[in-house]
């Protein structure tokens, strides 16, 4: 599988509030780990910070307000119309508090990412911190996936694992969790770019490998 290309991929990345991962993704790409670039930020909340980040980027920004649709079905045309003007190669949720169409994710299946924080196939959905301490569990983490059709159910990429101990809140659980969402999520975009990860039949390969369950479970990149 090739691991490089004439053209660096085109990038739109989804967003709902702060934009910590984004900001991580438009660092990558300026300092060229990433070979591609983000062509577009989108959010569904026009007061989200992450939308001054990526001006301040340089890159163009656009406000899909769901009150000027009259469903889910028009809205998610909406921003494949979007995407579809920015001709764009993958597209990366980043904190977007949105469930997806099954005809949207149809559309771009196979160029849709999306970072969960907890260890999937455990706690999809919200408040995965909470359940997670409420359930007494000694570890956590985050989970990068390909988008299907399924709630935080589509084929795991990558995951990273931390601790949580006896005296954790859910504040300091999310920081630990981000610092790693902060690190793994770039590395996925890298591989995307670089033609060597793909979603075939509902699976996960890279580097024409099938991946299993949990995704990929070395510490190499």
């Amino acid at each position: 599988m090739s691991l490089t290309n004439s053209q660096p991929k085109r990038i739109a990345v989804f967003i709902s509030g702060f934009g910590s991962n984004l900001q991580a993704l438009i660092d990558a790409c300026q300092r060229q780990a990433i070979d591609g670039e983000i062509v577009l930020v989108a959010s569904n909340q026009a007061k989200a910070f992450g939308l001054t980040r990526a001006a301040e980027a340089g890159i163009d920004t656009a406000v899909v307000d769901k009150s000027d649709y009259s469903d889910r079905d028009s809205y998610d045309v909406a921003l494949a119309e979007l995407i579809d003007d920015y001709t764009v190669d993958l597209i990366v949720l980043a904190g977007f508090m949105r469930i997806l169409s099954p005809a949207f994710v149809a559309r771009f299946s196979g160029k849709l990412l999306n970072i969960h924080p907890s260890l999937l196939p455990n706690y999809p959905g919200l408040h995965t911190h909470q359940r997670a301490l409420e359930n007494g569990d000694n570890e956590h983490g985050c989970s990068i996936h390909f988008v299907t059709s399924e709630l935080d159910g589509g084929p795991v990429i990558l995951q990273a694992k931390v601790p949580i101990f006896a005296e954790d809140t859910v504040q300091l659980v999310a920081q630990r969790v981000n610092q790693q969402e902060l690190a793994i999520y770039p590395l996925v975009v890298k591989w995307f770019c670089q033609d060597r990860l793909l979603m075939k039949d509902g699976q996960v390969w890279l580097d024409d490998h099938l991946l299993g369950p949990a995704g990929y479970a070395s510490d190499n990149s």
